[in-house]
């Protein structure tokens, strides 16, 4: 979860490594620092807290001329936030190798006793430390720095991205990758890595994605990448297909208001090129999967982790409705320790906004080895998930810098409706008419979407309205259900209030005690014209918690006169088919969770205790 960045070429190594960290900060705000190597040696500054810390700590104490260096910004695992925990750390006696480190190290407890046994000094409480100290001391056995790396990393156990510099080989990075993201960016003359392509993007666009258990050996002039037991690895190169100025706020008062209204686009991009005027929906990167393939299909799993969830249990209607095929959707960590029941014919449906989710990766693996096929949806090319999956659906929803996920939900939905119309197309269990009904009326979302941001005003006063509220509860049925609890999801992340959503069928078996005078509910009302007559019960739900003194806060569409007389606020959003709503119903909630979180004078970018990225079970 942490954010790493490497950089070896002509250009003013700390220029490039601030800059890369600053677009990463979203991975990891407890501590930053950057260690680089000049001609008087290996230099390095760290400091606890955000990263402008690290820039005052440089400005103050400023740096060589350098033209290779790494920098990180952490996320806290293995010890406090503090600047002697902050990376890099140093390694050996002499202080010359300097080590970032993304991950957790499973096994450190056993190597820090090895190491304190011929007594290694610490400086920290981390367990990255303790690969500084272990490369170190084999460098000082064999003064070979490739060999002494990969021995190490081959001892290791856990998650880590590791990089490595060291003064007597000035010209030279050292990575190691297993079960934590790394990328190699490709440039002239110089080469960049990090967490993701938003460290170099601004540098170039040429990447290569580095596999599992492989090692970077990285030059400004060359990049050469071995497996950890020393064989060759040939890699393909991608092109990023977004630039710098996408992971700018560009004139924003914070990365999570863009995004919001980057929503319109996000939509119109993830359904570009796969449904046609007619409304026919064609996926063309679902060739890992052949026709064959989905007809057997007697089951799909969805596995993914908080949003992403909700976006699977939204999918989860339209995809059953459609296709026919069962859906259950399962949180990835509790999945694979289960013991699940899973065939050849089971469909495991991963969702991942990074694709590089250690429990989401860890759960399709294990359903991999029981002969699943895997569909990834996911937001970032190269990304582990989409790499060790059958077949992705990309949501082309850009960069998304906010921790708290908006724009890459409202893709995940959508990229889910055209996964379920898709399927039902290749196994003819819905009219082809009706199909293209409702592609038709996918590509009038991005028009409807762009409507509801145009008029947030409301629920933004209503979020410093209710700044001082304890505790706000969401309700809702059907695709409404795991919107309440999503609104309730974005209200814990950035204003750290209690905040629930529940079932609105649930409310009268149990949660209606916890309605009292004033309580605040936001109520995700379904359509008038629902044919499944849902509006009635939930108009019936109203009324009992109006009974008994709550304020209620109805999301409705337009033309639906009834919730007025029982609401103190309606916020309406456009009419569209009733399955599609949760992609209209979700964006007022951000705006208030948002506004909320603002009137009570909180960052909404960076969340206390939250990483974008959570690359660790």
């Amino acid at each position: 979860m942490c954010g790493i960045v490497g950089y070896v070429g002509p250009k003013s190594t700390v220029d490039v490594l601030l800059g890369g960290l600053r677009r990463l900060e979203y991975r990891g705000y407890d501590s930053a620092g950057v260690s680089v190597i000049t001609e008087s040696g290996l230099e390095t500054r760290k400091k606890a807290g955000k990263l402008d810390n690290l820039v005052a700590e440089i400005d103050s104490h400023l740096l060589a001329e350098s033209h290779i260096g790494i920098g990180h910004t952490r996320w806290a695992t293995h010890g406090a936030p503090t600047d002697g925990n902050a990376h890099p750390h140093l390694g050996g006696s002499r202080s010359k190798l300097s080590l970032i480190h993304n991950g957790i190290i499973e096994n450190f407890s056993e190597l820090k006793a090895e190491l304190l046994a011929v007594g290694t000094q610490f400086a920290s409480d981390t367990d990255s430390e303790v690969a500084a100290h272990l490369i170190a001391r084999e460098y000082d056995e064999h003064g070979d720095l490739l060999k002494s790396f990969r021995n190490v990393v081959n001892r290791l156990h856990g998650a880590f991205t590791i990089l490595v510099i060291h003064e007597d080989q000035p010209d030279m990075v050292l990575a190691a990758r297993r079960n934590a993201p790394l990328v190699i960016g490709l440039g002239h003359g110089e080469n960049f890595l990090g967490s993701d392509v938003a460290a170099f993007v601004e540098h170039t666009k040429r990447a290569i994605s580095v596999g599992q258990d492989e090692i970077v050996i990285l030059r400004a002039d060359s990049v050469e990448i071995i497996g950890f037991d020393g064989s060759t690895v040939t890699s393909e190169e991608f092109t990023v297909d977004w630039d710098a100025t996408a992971a700018s706020k560009g004139g924003w008062p914070s990365f999570m208001a863009k995004e919001i209204a980057d929503q319109p686009q996000a939509v119109a991009d993830t359904l570009m090129g796969r449904v046609d005027s007619e409304g026919r929906v064609s996926i063309p990167e679902m060739h890992g999967l052949s026709a064959e393939d989905i007809k057997n299909i007697d089951r799909i799993i969805i596995v993914a982790c908080g949003t992403a969830s909700y976006a699977g249990d939204i999918a989860k209607y339209g995809i059953e409705k459609w296709s026919r095929i069962p859906v259950q959707v399962e949180l990835s960590h509790e999945f694979r320790y289960r013991n699940p029941i899973v065939t050849k014919n089971t469909l495991i449906v991963a969702i991942s906004q990074s694709g590089e989710t250690m429990d989401t990766l860890m759960a399709t693996r294990y359903a991999r080895d029981l002969g699943a096929k895997v569909l990834a949806i996911c937001n970032t090319q190269g990304a582990t998930l989409a790499r060790e999956s059958d077949a992705t659906i990309y949501t082309h929803a850009g960069p998304e810098v906010a921790v708290a996920s908006t724009k890459a939900f409202v893709a995940q939905i959508t990229a889910g409706y055209l996964l379920g119309l898709y399927l039902a197309e290749v196994r003819q269990s819905t009219p082809i008419g009706e199909l293209q009904r409702m592609g038709r009326e996918l590509l009038r979302l991005p028009a409807l979407v762009s409507d509801v941001i145009d008029s947030l005003i409301q629920p933004k006063e209503l979020g410093m309205e209710l700044s001082d509220a304890k505790s706000v509860l969401f309700l809702g049925r059907n695709v409404g259900f795991p919107v309440a609890m999503e609104g309730a999801l974005k209200l814990k992340e950035l204003a750290y209030i209690h905040a629930e959503g529940f079932a609105a069928g649930e409310l009268k078996h149990g949660p209606i005690a916890l309605i009292e005078e004033g309580q605040p509910v936001i109520v995700i009302v379904p359509s008038m014209r629902d044919d499944e007559s849902l509006h009635p019960k939930v108009i019936s739900n109203i009324q009992e918690i109006r009974a008994r003194g709550a304020k209620v806060i109805a999301i409705a569409e337009e033309g639906d006169t009834e919730v007025s007389q029982w609401s103190e606020h309606v916020i309406f959003v456009p009419q569209t088919e009733p399955l599609f709503a949760s992609i209209l119903t979700v964006i007022p909630l951000q705006a208030f969770a948002m506004a909320l979180a603002e009137a009570k004078g909180l960052d909404v970018d960076q969340p206390r205790n939250l990483a974008k990225s959570v690359t660790v079970e």
